[in-house]
């Protein structure tokens, strides 16, 4: 995959994310997925000469771009090719216990959608591909021509929680019989004939929950962000804090779940007689409810219209030592 041009990717929130991750000069920080560099620019500005940031991105062209774009910062920049879910292993491979921070921008960023020959844009076309990362095992177009009816109401059902999902695998399962998929234009185009059209249909395009089920499956998307949160508090220092920007309900409801549960007082199962989890909040909310971006912000950034921000500060004092 090579690196296309594109118009710059502009950071959901910025601001808000940088008051809540709240980077201390000095401190090691991360960035799962650092896109077009925009959050890992202002890290390495807030933490000084004597920080460090760790940027990961299963993509290879953000990985590229960012070691260009923040060149200068290279002494204290490390970058891996990589999805976050495998953080514990890459902070161990570097020979890092704890980090002060973390933060994560669960969507697809512009020079992404602005590549057709990524496949991940409905309104540009190219090849049904949607891969993240070459490694990933399938492409869209295999997951389309090879799915049974049901696999292929399921994943856009319940990925992209499309209501018309029957309908719209009924008139994928009649195409691909007389000829494959192998473009975006055609599936994008097949999907706008058969959904109704609504009020909405002039703002939000027939084809996007599909298109964003194909992509959560392709890559694992939510099988991803889970293995994350099973580890993530193993690797923040006591006082650390995390940020995770999500574009759609199925993430955010699998973040809002965890930080819930681990604010909670009591973890033990309804049933339990006795509390065997000792009572401690893990962590403390620092969102009660999601952020939402402003309508100024969403007039410049359209793609901010989605962004569900939740933050949390993990419970107990602050080591000194890295």
């Amino acid at each position: 995959m090579k690196s296309q041009p594109a118009p710059a990717h502009i950071p959901v929130m910025l601001e808000i994310v940088m008051r809540l991750l709240a980077c201390r000069p000095g401190g090691i920080y991360v960035d799962g997925t650092v896109g077009g560099g925009g959050y890992s620019e202002a890290i390495l500005q807030d933490i000084g000469s004597q920080g460090r940031l760790i940027g990961l991105d299963w993509d290879e062209d953000a990985i590229a771009r960012v070691k260009t774009r923040l060149e200068d910062h290279q002494d204290r920049l490390t970058l891996r090719k990589a999805s976050f879910a495998g953080l514990p292993a890459i902070l161990r491979e570097l020979g890092i216990r704890l980090v002060d921070g973390i933060v994560l921008d669960l969507g697809v960023s512009s020079y992404q959608l602005e590549d057709a020959s990524r496949g991940f844009s409905f309104v540009k076309d190219g090849p049904l591909d949607m891969r993240m990362s070459e490694t990933a095992v399938h492409t869209a177009a295999e997951l389309i021509n090879t799915l049974s009816e049901k696999e292929l109401v399921q994943v856009i059902h319940a990925l992209g929680e499309e209501r018309w999902a029957r309908r719209i695998v009924r008139a994928i399962i009649a195409r691909r019989r007389v000829r494959p998929f192998s473009r975006t234009g055609e599936l994008a185009d097949l999907v706008a004939s058969v959904v109704p059209r609504t009020p909405d249909s002039r703002r939000i395009h027939p084809a996007t929950r599909t298109f964003q089920a194909l992509r959560i499956a392709v890559n694992q998307e939510l099988e991803a962000l889970r293995l994350f949160l099973g580890s993530v508090l193993d690797v923040l220092h006591p006082g650390g804090r995390l940020c995770i920007v999500a574009f759609h309900s199925l993430e955010d409801r699998i973040v809002k779940e965890h930080f819930k549960n681990w604010s909670r007082g009591c973890r033990c199962p309804s049933n339990a007689v006795v509390c065997r989890c000792g009572g401690k909040p893990m962590v403390r909310l620092l969102t009660k409810k999601a952020l939402r971006a402003g309508q100024e912000e969403i007039a410049v950034n359209p793609r901010a219209r989605s962004a569900r921000l939740r933050a949390i500060e993990k419970h107990g004092e602050v080591e000194d030592e890295q």
